[in-house]
């Protein structure tokens, strides 16, 4: 959404009057959490387009998934998806969907495989106020605890361009060679991830 673009993340500190209900010496009421992890819906796609077309459309100008595609997997397939909330408002997330082969394919772009057992990371993008913090480890992190805890799904697998591949391997990825899959001109490596070792990390930090 535009106020994405447009507000800082955390608003000014405000002043009360003394004897409101916000002012020193009364609790103030929190109505939204100061950060949350949650699966998306379609009702989050908008929010979810404004952050991709800004990550993507100066780099490579095209997008991993566009409205209509992010709107279809948050339909079929939410609980592959994972979006980190501040106060309310969307600053990362990740989709993806179920794969049934080995490697990806230029079908798998677009395919939800209901009965298979690899989690396709079609893409993860952070809100430009807040890169370089770190937020991209974090929630592959999260996201891949939250498939170690889904039985169907064995191991994560993606796709990105070379100068992302340690990025990916720090977090457990290892590259598995060159990807079928083009778009346009770009090539892509790909990396998968076992998540059986992250389930068992979850149950253990009962997360």
């Amino acid at each position: 959404m535009s106020t994405l673009s447009t507000q800082p993340l955390k608003p000014k500190a405000l002043h009360p009057p003394p004897g409101s209900p916000e002012s020193p010496g009364h609790q103030r009421r929190h109505t939204l959490p100061a950060s949350e992890f949650r699966c998306l819906t379609p009702e989050d796609a908008a929010g979810v387009f404004e952050i991709e077309r800004e990550a993507f459309m100066s780099v490579s100008g095209s997008c991993p998934l566009y409205l209509d595609e992010i709107r279809h997997f948050l339909t079929l397939c939410p609980e592959l998806s994972l979006g980190w909330f501040q106060e309310g408002r969307l600053v990362a997330f990740i989709i993806g969907s179920l794969w049934d082969k080995e490697r990806l394919t230029q079908e798998s772009l677009t395919l939800h495989r209901p009965g298979g057992r690899v989690a396709h990371l079609h893409v993860l993008a952070v809100h430009r106020a807040c890169r370089q913090q770190g937020k991209g480890s974090v929630l592959l992190w999260r996201y891949l605890q939250h498939l170690g805890g889904q039985r169907a799904v064995r191991r994560a697998v993606l796709m990105c361009e070379d100068a992302l591949v340690p990025f990916y391997e720090r977090l457990g990825f290892r590259a598995v060679g060159p990807c079928a899959v083009t778009v346009g001109s770009l090539a892509f490596t790909e990396l998968q991830c076992s998540v059986r070792g992250h389930a068992c990390l979850r149950r253990k930090s009962g997360c």
